[in-house]
């Protein structure tokens, strides 16, 4: 299983450099879990910067994955991460949710460097 981060997801819907990496986890729908933190993150992204048309394709796109609600379990594995590793929220909740399902987490979100269970690329200057 695996999960796309938020940065990992903007790079692909923006079709920047690292977008190639991220692309083969992306469209292997049956193994992609998408929180919905990361819904979240990519539709303010989107209309912000492409416009609330696009913004909706691309939850759309998102949507087409296994969509992992948050509830009480998740909240508290994702402050427990939250602490251990110095997480913001939205990236303990991601993290959580790979956790829980033994999934890849695919990003290229330097808070996520170095942790168990991450495939981290850093991000491109082009």
């Amino acid at each position: 299983m695996n999960v796309v981060d938020s940065s990992a997801w903007i790079e692909y819907f923006a079709g920047r450099a690292n977008a190639p990496v991220f692309r083969p986890v992306i469209i292997d729908l049956e193994q992609l879990l998408v929180p919905v933190i990361t819904l979240f993150e990519v539709y303010k992204w989107m209309v912000r910067e492409a416009g609330a048309g696009k913004a909706q394709r691309a939850v759309n796109a998102m949507r087409q994955g296994q969509v992992v609600e948050l509830d009480a379990d998740l909240a508290i594995a994702a402050s427990k991460l939250s602490l251990e590793h110095h997480l913001p929220m939205a990236d303990s909740l991601i993290y959580a949710t790979g956790q829980k399902f033994q999934a890849l987490v695919w990003t290229q979100d330097d808070d996520f460097r170095n942790l168990p269970g991450v495939r981290y690329y850093p991000k491109s200057d082009h």
